[in-house]
C-alpha cells in the first residue's frame, strides 16, 4: 500500500450522501469501501480503534439505509460513514472510555448518535482517546498510541485521537469527539482538519462519558467546513432529557474586527514554525479585516483555573467510583492529573466560581471591540518519544490557547492553516461567543477560500525519517572545500536563499580554510545562503564535526521562516573583516581571486 492508493482519499459527507439518495451508488457500497480502507488501514495504525462494527451488521444496516432511500426518503446522510470516540454511548457497542476496568454496555445510544443515526449515516466503530478524555496529546491509552497521519513519528492530538485520525486517513467521511479543554481543536489542527466545537449546549451530552459535565461538548472532525455544517444541522437542537442541553439560537457575527493575542503573550514553546505559519496565517486575514490585539492574559487566567485551580475536582467527581474501586487500573498520568482533585474545598470552588465570573465579565467586554478571536490552535507540536518523557508539561503546553474555551461558554472552529516540514498540521481556531456556531463556520468559508492553503500531505504509512533544514553560508556551498561534508551525509540541496536583513557577515581571521561568521544584528542586511536538508542522525554527527567558535544555531529566512544554521560565538570576531556589504561568501571569494 502507498501514499497515492486511492482508498486512502478523504472523503465527503455531503458527496456520499447526495450519490446515495441520486441512486448513483448505494449505502451498501459505501460500507463495502469502508471496510476495505479500514482493514487496508490496520496495517498501519491498528490502535486508532478500540472496538469496530462486525462486517455483517454493518451491511445489514446499509441495506436498511437502501430501502429507505428506495422507498421515497431523503436522508441529509445517506450511507455516509462515521466514527465515534469511545466515551460517547452507541447501542451494540461497549463504552470503555479507554479503561477496561470502566467498559459497560449501553441500554441505547446517545442522543447526538440516535440523531445521525436516523438522518442514515453508519457507525463504523468507536475510537481510541486518552483515557477518560483527560489529555490533550492522544498518548494515554492502553489501546494503544494512535499517531498522527501524516507523520507517525508525531503525537496525533487528544483527547479525541483516534476520532481524528480516521478521518485523516480517508476511513469514514466525519467523526466524533469531545472537547473539555481542547480535545476537538488540537487533533484536528495537527491531522490538518475542520474541527467545530459547539457553544455547550447546542449539542446533547447524553450519554456522553463525563470528564467534566458542566463544560464538556461533543464535537465533529470533517474535511471541510460544508461537512462540518451538515453534521451540525442534524444533531444540534434542545434535548429536554438533558440537564445542560439549551434552545437552539445562532447570531450573526461580523467579519471586520478579529482579535488576536498581542505579540509579546504569545508563547511557541520553542518552535519557530509555529510562530512563522500563525504570522502567514494573520497575514490572510489581515486582507480582509481589522486585526486587534487583545490582553490574553485574563483569559490565559481562566484556562490556569482548568487544571491549576478547583474545576479538576470536576474531572475527580466524573471518575470517583474506579478510583475507589479500582485506581491501578487507571493511566497513571490520568490518575495523577486527577487525584490532587479530592483535595479541592467547597471554599476554592467557590472562590473560583467567583473569579471565573469576573474573568466572563471581561470576555464579554472584548465582544464590543472585535467580532471574533483567531487564536493559534497550539502553539507547538511534539514527537511521541517527547510526550512519554514529560507528559504533564507538554501535554499543559498543548492547552494554552484552548482550554479558556468552554469555561468562558464560547464556540470554537479549528481550521487548518499550514504544513510543517515535518509534515503535520499547524491551526488556528477562530472563536465566537455562545450560540455564534454557524456564524464562525461562515467565517471560516471566507478565509479558507482565500487563503490558498496547501492540500493535506501524503498519508504517512511506513514511518518517515526525520529531516532538518541546515542554512549553509560558506565553506560548505556547493564547489566550496567543505561541501563534501553534506554530500556524504546525503544532503539533498533545498534551494537558494536569501536570510532576512538582520545578520552581518564577517570573513574569519586565520581561518583554514577560509570561513566567514554570520551573526545577528539589528543593523544587519540580507545574506545569500544554501540550504540543504539531511537525516536526523546524519544532522548530529554533522553537528558534531562543526569547530569553534563557528555554532549551529537557528537562522531567519527573508520570507521569514527558520532553519537551522551557521552562527558563531563573539570570539570569532577577533580580527575578522565585516564583509556584509558583500552579500555572501562567494562574493568575498570572487573578489578575492
Amino acid at each position: 500500500m502507498t501514499a497515492s492508493a486511492p482508498m486512502l482519499d478523504r472523503r465527503s459527507a455531503a458527496g456520499i450522501a447526495a450519490a446515495v439518495n441520486a441512486g448513483r451508488t448505494s449505502a451498501v457500497a459505501v460500507a463495502e469501501d469502508t471496510l476495505a480502507r479500514a482493514a487496508a488501514y490496520d496495517a498501519v495504525q491498528p490502535q486508532i480503534w478500540i472496538s469496530r462494527a462486525a462486517r455483517e451488521d454493518l451491511l445489514a444496516a446499509a441495506r436498511a439505509i437502501d430501502v429507505r432511500v428506495a422507498a421515497g426518503e431523503t436522508l441529509p446522510l445517506a450511507g455516509v460513514p462515521f466514527a465515534v470516540k469511545d466515551n460517547i454511548d452507541v447501542a451494540g457497542f461497549e463504552t470503555t472510555a479507554a479503561c477496561p476496568a470502566f467498559a459497560y454496555r449501553p441500554k441505547g445510544s446517545a442522543e447526538v448518535i440516535e440523531r445521525l443515526l436516523a438522518a442514515g449515516a453508519l457507525c463504523i466503530g468507536k475510537t481510541n482517546l486518552d483515557q477518560f478524555a483527560t489529555g490533550l496529546n492522544g498518548s494515554r491509552s492502553p489501546y494503544g498510541i494512535p499517531r498522527n497521519a501524516s507523520n507517525l513519528a508525531y503525537v496525533s492530538g487528544g483527547s479525541s485521537s483516534g476520532s481524528s485520525v480516521s478521518v485523516a486517513a480517508g476511513l469514514v467521511a466525519f467523526a466524533l469527539g469531545t472537547d473539555t479543554a481542547g480535545s476537538g481543536r488540537v487533533p484536528a489542527a495537527f491531522n490538518h482538519l475542520i474541527g467545530l466545537k459547539p457553544t455547550k449546549g447546542r449539542w446533547s451530552t447524553r450519554g456522553l462519558v463525563p470528564a467534566c459535565r458542566t463544560l464538556d461538548c461533543i464535537t465533529v472532525f470533517t474535511d471541510d467546513t460544508v461537512d462540518a455544517r451538515l453534521v451540525d444541522q442534524v444533531v444540534a437542537g434542545f434535548d429536554p432529557a438533558d440537564p445542560y442541553s439549551k434552545p437552539l439560537a445562532d447570531i450573526p457575527l461580523g467579519q471586520t474586527r478579529i482579535g488576536v493575542p498581542r505579540r509579546s503573550q504569545r508563547n511557541w514553546f520553542g518552535d519557530p514554525e509555529s510562530e512563522y505559519l500563525y504570522d502567514r496565517a494573520l497575514e490572510n486575514l489581515a486582507a480582509r479585516a481589522e486585526l486587534v490585539e487583545i490582553d490574553y492574559a485574563p483569559l490565559q487566567e481562566a484556562a490556569q483555573l482548568l487544571y491549576g485551580g478547583p474545576w479538576v475536582a470536576e474531572r475527580t467527581a466524573a471518575m470517583a467510583g474506579i478510583l475507589a474501586s479500582d485506581p491501578d487500573a487507571i493511566d497513571p498520568v490520568v490518575r495523577s492529573v486527577v487525584e490532587p482533585g479530592a483535595e479541592v474545598s467547597a471554599i476554592d470552588l467557590f472562590a473560583g466560581i467567583y473569579r471565573l465570573a469576573e474573568i466572563k465579565r471581561h470576555a464579554d467586554e472584548l465582544w464590543k471591540s472585535i467580532d471574533m478571536m483567531a487564536f493559534p490552535t497550539t502553539g507547538a507540536t511534539y514527537r511521541v518519544v517527547e510526550m512519554l518523557a514529560a507528559p504533564v508539561a507538554l501535554n499543559s503546553n498543548l492547552g494554552a490557547y484552548t482550554n479558556f474555551v468552554n469555561l468562558l461558554d464560547m464556540a470554537a472552529l479549528a481550521l487548518p492553516a499550514g504544513i510543517r516540514a515535518n509534515g503535520t498540521g499547524f491551526g488556528i481556531t477562530l472563536i465566537g461567543p455562545a450560540d455564534s456556531d454557524r456564524a464562525l463556520l461562515e467565517a471560516a468559508d471566507t478565509y479558507l477560500g482565500a487563503a490558498d492553503l496547501p492540500s493535506p500531505p501524503p498519508l504517512d504509512l511506513e514511518g518517515k525519517m526525520q529531516t532538518v533544514k541546515l542554512a549553509v553560508v560558506g565553506a560548505h556551498l556547493k564547489d566550496m572545500p567543505l561541501h563534501w561534508q553534506l554530500t556524504s551525509r546525503e544532503a539533498t540541496f533545498v534551494g537558494a536563499f536569501d536570510t532576512a536583513p538582520s545578520y552581518r557577515l564577517y570573513a574569519m581571521a586565520d581561518s583554514v580554510p577560509a570561513k566567514p561568521a554570520l551573526v545577528h544584528s539589528e543593523d544587519g542586511a540580507s545574506i545569500k545562503v544554501e540550504v540543504y536538508e539531511m537525516g536526523v542522525a546524519e544532522f548530529g554527527s554533522f553537528v558534531v564535526d562543526v569547530p569553534a567558535p563557528l555554532a549551529i544555531g537557528t537562522v531567519t529566512l527573508a520570507d521569514g521562516s527558520s532553519v537551522k544554521g551557521f552562527v558563531s560565538e563573539p570570539r570569532a570576531l577577533t580580527g575578522a573583516e565585516d564583509i556584509t556589504s558583500l552579500g555572501g561568501w562567494r562574493a568575498y571569494i570572487a573578489r578575492g581571486a
